[in-house]
């Protein structure tokens, strides 16, 4: 493994978190130059380590597991045996943050509840991410993608105005859940330079999911009205939707009137802009049902690549809807380097996303691929903690790592 580089080089974390809202917080701070060092249950693991299939070609590594683990130290703990809490203590004198994403109160039953640690570590930065938060009717709950969703919204605003509601079709809740929880720890870490103090990040799913319903949330708010379900249309713009063309399907997005008349001209749609139902914006969004109608013939004639090429030039927003296929094959996606080849402890290369944070003097690292299971625990408690082969090979045999 790498030296850590970067903007947070210097700055350890000690990661208590499993699946995905934690490890993509406790990522994004490895990428950015952190040490991170994962505990994970004897034998056991992150939970995602067995979310699978698709494993990584020629490995027992999921896929799941692969994509938000990398740059991490994987130590092995048993944190419900006295052994173990005494383990992470030791390891805790050496670190600047706690992540955890355990249940509300789960881990005070271990001694490692914030208010029990903050006494002894009051530099301590902790980042408690869970369902529901910290207070609250619903913090005893647990807390699940789909059902922070359902909760939170955004799946009574997702789906064709005739169907069903529909979820995101990527853990959205989670992800942002881990990034508000990271932001949360860069804010707390610019604190305690100044003051030395440490403090508790609560970050609840429902909390950040009710956070980024933006406009529509707050076409609510301006009206009391739930918003509807459009499909792909956008309830504040039209047309910005997607469309049929000759060989597939096109997403046009017109977001004011300037661009609206250009788009007509450049279609041969020049009568429009005399007809008061395409008038402004939103007299459109007004009669958004008959600007489909109208338009949808039209980009019937010419296919995809054509309308792109040709509104490209006019510089009206569109483009295709992609496959995965086809998204990490665009030549802007290459071009960016969204994709790294990284050789896994097994010796097989691992492809994995890229972070999208483009920093000019300290850039993102890819020091270290995602660990096996247990792969650092020798070295973290024998070089960290100072402790002998004898004493790790002790700690193992009576399964505490």
């Amino acid at each position: 493994m790498q030296e850590p580089n970067g903007p947070l080089k210097g700055i350890r974390v000690l990661d208590l978190t499993r699946v995905l809202a934690g490890p993509t917080c406790t990522q994004m701070l490895g990428d950015l130059g952190a040490e991170v060092i994962k505990i994970e249950r004897p034998e056991a693991g992150d939970d995602t380590r067995g979310f699978a299939p698709p494993f990584i070609p020629n490995t027992k590594e999921s896929a799941y597991f692969v994509g938000v683990n990398r740059n991490k130290k994987s130590v092995t703990v048993d944190i419900g045996k006295p052994e173990g809490q005494a383990l992470i203590l030791k390891l805790l004198e050496h670190c600047d943050i706690l992540a955890e994403n355990f249940k509300v109160g789960a881990l005070a039953k271990y001694g490692l509840g914030y208010e029990q640690l903050k006494v002894k570590f009051p530099k301590l930065i902790y980042c408690s991410i869970t369902g529901f938060g910290q207070t609250g009717p619903y913090a005893p709950r647990p807390g699940y993608d789909a059902l922070i969703q359902a909760m939170g919204g955004v799946m009574s605003l997702t789906g064709e105005p005739k169907g069903s509601p529909q979820k995101v079709g990527v853990p959205v809740a989670d992800l942002f859940a881990g990034l508000y929880g990271c932001i949360g720890i860069l804010a707390a870490l610019n604190h305690r330079n100044a003051t030395g103090e440490g403090q508790q990040i609560d970050i609840g799913m429902l909390d950040t999911h009710v956070a980024w319903l933006a406009n529509q949330g707050m076409n609510y708010l301006a009206t009391g009205e739930n918003p509807p379900r459009l499909g792909n249309q956008h309830p504040n713009i039209a047309p910005y939707q997607e469309f049929p063309t000759k060989d597939g399907y096109i997403i046009l997005a017109v977001g004011n009137d300037p661009t609206f008349e250009r788009f007509c001209k450049a279609t041969g749609q020049e009568h429009l802009l005399s007809d008061p139902r395409f008038a402004t914006n939103p007299i459109r969004v007004a009669n958004r049902d008959h600007v489909t109608a109208t338009l949808t013939p039209v980009m019937q004639s010419k296919t995809t690549s054509e309308w792109i090429t040709l509104l490209e030039a006019q510089k009206i927003g569109c483009g295709p809807i992609n496959t995965l296929e086809q998204v990490f094959a665009d030549p802007h996606v290459v071009a960016r380097n969204m994709v790294v080849q990284m050789q896994h402890p097994t010796g097989e290369p691992v492809k994995v996303i890229a972070n999208p944070v483009k920093l000019s003097a300290t850039p993102p690292t890819y020091r270290s691929p995602p660990p096996v299971l247990g792969q650092h625990t020798g070295e973290v408690l024998g070089g960290l903690l100072g402790m002998s082969e004898s004493e790790i090979a002790g700690l193992q045999e009576k399964g505490i790592t």
